[in-house]
This record gives structure tokens, sequence and C-alpha cells, in this order.
């Protein structure tokens, strides 16, 4: 071997050997800002004049949602009932288990375009974003903490008084800042990219045969309630669920009888991803839910007239409809926003 060769050999030798103790350099995420879809309507929030979305505020406010300080025992997150692989729901969970061990009643949704709803929770007892933590961080079978006490432990952290203090400038860490924080995080997680947007976007190739008719069985028979881009009117109605103990939905926060037994309509958006389904998490698959509609509607005074037409209870479906209409749901699935670093935790 002559001179040259054996040097190229030693050179192809330490490249290969640096090469390979070299850890592969992680994808970095640009911070887009917040921007609204093409083909949504305008938000009802999008920050404000107090609290603008900035890059470092997104940073805390997912700092905060993945932390279990914000809890009695530190044990328990935002993210521990809102999981990033199932669309930001409690994955196979009924309803959420919080401090302690303890369960509540009521299945975590999902937290997705929440820059669009006026009004939050099962029952609607929250109406705006910037206020929406409150309920978990306090309830004493989720967090099981105080806003006081969540403040006094942030403020013994020098990184967070650091963080806070980029962002708000300002000393020492207050509610209204931590709230702000938590808005700015979840006013990013926007849906968008669905086969089913793609295919609202112009593409007619985004969906099969199939997935087509049962969109067009969708809209016929589903979107009274699930209407739109958001697939959600944000109403409150009763959908006929055979009433589970002591849980009387809206009329908890009206005391009106009239809002007995209803609850949010939920957006199907990621549906296939956030199982159970219904308020109580009393199914495991969507093809319960849609025997639900077609066969276990439940007649009472505040039943949704829509499910009560011309003396008929629920919506009539074949089988083959409703795998149809199966086959639709799964395209409203937006996987890069399920797997976007941006939201997962630091």
């Amino acid at each position: 071997m002559d001179k040259l060769k054996k040097i190229g050999l030693w050179l192809t030798i330490v490249f290969l050997h640096y090469s390979c103790n070299q850890e592969t350099p992680e994808p970095q995420s640009t911070f887009p800002g917040f921007v609204v879809p093409s083909h949504f309507p305008a938000p009802i929030y999008s920050g404000t004049p107090n609290n603008p979305i900035t890059k470092e505020g997104f940073e805390l406010g997912r700092r905060l949602f993945y932390d279990p300080i914000t809890s009695k025992d530190s044990t328990i997150s935002c993210g521990t009932c809102h999981q990033s692989f199932a669309a930001f729901a409690n994955l196979d969970h009924p309803t959420s288990h919080g401090f302690n061990g303890l369960f509540g009643t009521r299945n975590a949704p999902p937290i997705q375009n929440t820059a669009w709803m006026n009004s939050f929770m099962w029952d609607g007892g929250i109406n705006h974003i910037e206020v929406l933590p409150v309920a978990p961080l306090t309830n004493p079978v989720e967090h099981n903490e105080s806003l006081k006490n969540i403040l006094v432990k942030l403020n013994r952290q020098p990184s967070y008084r650091d963080q806070f203090n980029q962002v708000f400038k300002s000393t020492p860490i207050t509610d209204q800042q931590m709230l702000y924080a938590y808005a700015q995080f979840m006013t990013m997680m926007v849906s968008s990219n669905s086969a089913y947007d793609s295919y609202v976007k112009g593409n007619t190739t985004a969906l099969s045969t199939r997935e087509i008719e049962g969109m067009q069985l969708f809209n016929a028979k589903c979107s009274a309630c699930h209407s739109g881009i958001l697939t959600t009117d944000g109403s409150f109605r009763n959908n006929g669920l055979k009433p589970n103990g002591i849980e009387t939905g809206r009329m908890q926060i009206t005391l009106e009888e009239s809002d007995r037994n209803k609850f949010k309509v939920p957006s199907l958006r990621n549906i296939a991803l956030t199982r159970p389904y219904m308020h109580d998490g009393r199914f495991n698959t969507l093809e319960k839910v849609l025997n639900h509609y077609s066969e276990g509607v439940q007649d009472s005074p505040t039943l949704d007239p829509i499910l009560k037409s011309n003396g008929i209870l629920g919506i009539p479906l074949t089988e083959d409809e409703k795998q149809k209409i199966i086959s639709f749901l799964h395209t409203l699935t937006d996987y890069s926003f399920v797997n976007n670093p941006l939201f997962q935790e630091p």
C-alpha cells in the first residue's frame, strides 16, 4: 500500500470514528406565532394588548403546563390528563384521576382550537381562556392547590422568576401573569392540518370515495350540532344519555331546570385519538357512540328536539352508514398537531 493510500485510509477511519460518536442533532422547531388558518373563521381570542403572544410567553406557558409544581403534592400537571399523543385528552380513562389518586366525574376534553371558544368545560362554567386554568388548579380532585400557594412555589425558584420577568418585565410573579402564560400556550394549540382540512382547501384526492360518502352522511345526520370547520356549534345539548349519578350538566352552572343533563357539544377534531367518549367517558369506541345515537337515546324533558323527530328517538343509521361515518371521522386526525414538538414536554 503506497503512502497516499495509507493516509487516505487513516483519514477515513478517523472520520468514521468521529461521526459515530456524535449525537444526531434534534430537529429545531421555529416559533411561527399565532396564525389563523385560511379556512377558519376569525378567532375569539388571539392575545390582547396586555398579553400579546410571544415565543417567550408561549414557552413559559408550556413549562407551566407540564410542571407538577402546580399541584398540592407536586405530582399532577396539566399534561397528566391532557396527553399529547391523545390530542391532549386523557386516553382510556373514563374520568380523569388527579390529586391523591382521586377521580373526577368527567372525562378530560382535548385541548385544541381554544382560540375559537367562548366557553369551556363540559358545562360552560368558564367563559374566558385567561381564567380557564383556575378550575383545574383549584379543583380538590385535580390539582387541589390554591393560586396563592402556587405563586409561593414559583417565586421560590430563580429560574421561574427570571423567565416571568423576561416575559412580563416585572417581579414578583403574579397570578395574572401565570394565567396569561397558560393562555398563550393554549391559544397556539391550533389543529388545522388533517386530511379533511386538505380536502376542504381544494385537494379533492385527500379523501377516498368511502370517506367522502361518510362526510356526506355526517353532514346530513350529524352536522346540525357538529357544524362548521370546527365541528361544533358550541351549544349545550341533552343528547339522550342515561343520567349517571348526580351529574346535572349545564344546570350546575345556570341552576335552570331547562338545562338539566345538557353538555357542551364537543369538537370532533382528532376524535379517533381521544377515546373514551362523552362527558363521563362511558363509550370507548366510535361504534358505541354511533350505536347510542341510532339505538340508545333516552327520552327526557330536556332531550334535544333534533333527537326526537316525528316520534322517533335518535338518528336512524344502518351499519354500513355507521362505518362510513367512522371512516370520515378518522380523516379529522391531525398528526402534525399531535406530533408537533412545540407542544411536547420541554
